[in-house]
């Protein structure tokens, strides 16, 4: 990491790919990844870590951006919706109704890619406190627990950033 006056250049690696840009040290990942580097995907909602908007994977594991320094990430492997290869999650997704106006669903996608990974096979209960940091104003949450159901009986797990 060099240092300029007020300013830190970071070397981040995302979503396979290996990204330079320059911060604040008190940038957020969230604003670095939408302001500095154009991936959009990641939502603005709360900024407060409260809806989960904003998840993305970092090291393979769900983080709400908003509450993550750009700084802390440098070295890790960072997954944004962008970057998530699961396809047969985002089918089940659409097949399963699992979104409406489609605003939190980068950050449900992320956060079910990430238990998938982690248990390929998740019970009810599994799929419910997974989902619980992420919120949907839309609709129920019916149709994005069927959708992570779905997937789970469709494949058989693989990773969080990069199964097919």
């Amino acid at each position: 990491m060099k240092r300029y006056e007020g300013w830190l250049a970071l070397m981040l690696d995302i979503n396979g790919e290996r990204r330079e840009t320059v911060v604040r040290p008190a940038d957020t990942m969230l604003r670095v990844l939408r302001e500095r580097l154009g991936l959009r995907g990641t939502r603005i909602g709360c900024e407060n870590g409260d809806c989960g908007a904003c998840t993305v994977l970092v090291g393979g594991e769900p983080v709400k951006s908003c509450m993550v320094l750009a700084v802390e990430v440098e070295g890790e492997r960072i997954t944004t919706i962008e970057g998530l290869s699961n396809e047969a999650l985002k089918e089940a997704f659409l097949s399963e109704g699992g979104f409406q106006c489609g605003y939190c669903t980068p950050g449900f996608l992320l956060n079910a890619a990430a238990l998938l990974a982690r248990h390929p096979k998740p019970s009810d209960e599994e799929i419910r406190l997974w989902l619980e940091s992420n919120l949907c104003r839309c609709t129920g949450y019916e149709g994005i627990e069927r959708a992570v159901k779905r997937a789970a009986r469709g494949s058989e797990g693989g990773r969080a950033e990069g199964s097919a």
